[in-house]
């Protein structure tokens, strides 16, 4: 079907939710898709974040396709060798806790909420977010997510959740009282425009949350899984949390998502209350075993590193360059650039140059490249950003 057939079948048969793209992807291979017509695409933004070893990695397909002939899904009364060893696999290279496993980043952090309420005593129900924060679409992570336009319609939303300044560490104490159960919080805040937080930010939440003997919980949905340069953001500052939650990356493209909590704080996560049918299913479970053993054996955490002072370096130079430019922020292959400027129309103009990049935020652009990208690639990415924002702003 060409590009235009497919968009007239959305328009009948699919809810429209998505603002979607005039374009229909056929096929991928790593850093680049094809569309129904045939044209390439160099993708920058794999897959929303997901695809962080490109697309169609070999090792995760060898594996998917292994398992679908041997077990595709049973349900979570039965034991699974593949279950076990992924859940090891995480917590070996992580801070030694247990995994709940689920589908998506919302259903993890939909985990890491109840397990704060019933792990802490019954008065305690409160858990404090972020301004600028993005933890879900469900109702609960929706009623976490500190954004208003988020909330729009679905009032009342779920009670219980604070708003802090991000950032702000006596604005963090002045809001925990005695129902206070827990900090929720995204190392860097991916949706909210790649913004990393103040030096120290981190370590003085942990040191509220054992002063105070709340938990804290990290979002690392975006963050997580080789992202940054490093398996978990967190052990890039050296904060280590109760509870983290983790999705997108995390099976090489195939849904999957895990919460990891501390094994003290397991048990509280007790029988009937609370499940996930797909969760840990052996596809996903295959698929993340693959993932892991591809970042090892590729050496791509340092090659994570190495891609962001690549983006870094060739964005602060073109920042010197262009008044457009407003901040640069880069850990590892999670890459903001903030503009002067609503950035929906550079988005367009990448896209009609045959790239694929995405804004957030209204003005930061957003780039989440495979690790596996080439620095030839990663170059010919930055030249067409660079001539659009140029001429863009020319014209402006």
């Amino acid at each position: 079907m060409t590009s235009e057939e497919t968009i007239k079948l959305f328009q009948q048969y699919v809810v429209p939710n998505y603002a979607r793209f005039p374009v229909s992807l056929v096929r991928g291979e790593d850093s680049y898709v094809w569309d129904s017509e045939g044209r390439r695409y160099l993708d920058l933004f794999p897959g929303w974040g997901c695809n962080l070893l490109g697309h169609c990695p070999g090792p995760v397909v060898d594996a998917v396709r292994d398992q679908v002939g041997k077990l595709i899904h049973v349900p979570n009364t039965w034991y699974t060798e593949v279950q076990g060893r992924w859940a090891q696999a995480l917590s070996e290279r992580s801070f030694g806790g247990q995994a709940f496993f689920c589908n998506s980043g919302t259903e993890a952090n939909e985990a890491a909420i109840k397990l704060a309420r019933l792990h802490t005593p019954k008065h305690k129900y409160k858990i404090i977010t972020f301004e600028g924060g993005f933890h879900g679409r469900t109702l609960g992570s929706t009623s976490a997510t500190a954004q208003p336009k988020y909330h729009e319609g679905l009032g009342p939303l779920m009670a219980g959740f604070v708003y802090a300044p991000f950032g702000d560490l006596d604005a963090v104490e002045r809001l925990i009282d005695n129902e206070t159960a827990a900090i929720m919080i995204e190392p860097i805040q991916g949706e909210g425009g790649v913004r990393i937080p103040p030096e120290g930010f981190l370590a003085g939440l942990r040191r509220l949350c054992d002063e105070r003997e709340l938990l804290l919980i990290f979002d690392e949905v975006q963050t997580g899984f080789g992202r940054t340069g490093e398996w978990f953001a967190y052990q890039g500052d050296h904060v280590v949390p109760d509870i983290m939650t983790l999705a997108k990356a995390l099976c090489g493209g195939i849904a999957g998502a895990a919460m990891l909590v501390k094994r003290e704080i397991a048990p509280s996560l007790r029988p009937g209350m609370h499940a996930a049918t797909f969760g840990g299913n052996p596809i996903a479970a295959r698929a993340g075993l693959a993932a892991v053993e591809m970042i090892e054996q590729q050496s791509l955490l340092e090659r994570g590193k190495q891609l962001g002072e690549l983006f870094r370096s060739r964005f602060v130079e073109l920042q010197q360059q262009c008044e457009a430019i407003r901040d640069v922020r880069v850990r590892g292959v999670m890459v903001g650039v903030e503009l002067a400027f609503e950035g929906a129309p550079i988005v367009k103009a990448c896209l009609e140059r045959e790239l694929l990049i995405n804004c957030t935020h209204g003005n930061v652009l957003r780039l989440l490249p495979a690790l596996t990208l080439t620095e030839e690639l990663a170059h010919q990415g930055c030249d067409i950003i660079a001539d659009v924002l140029r001429r863009y702003a020319a014209n402006a």
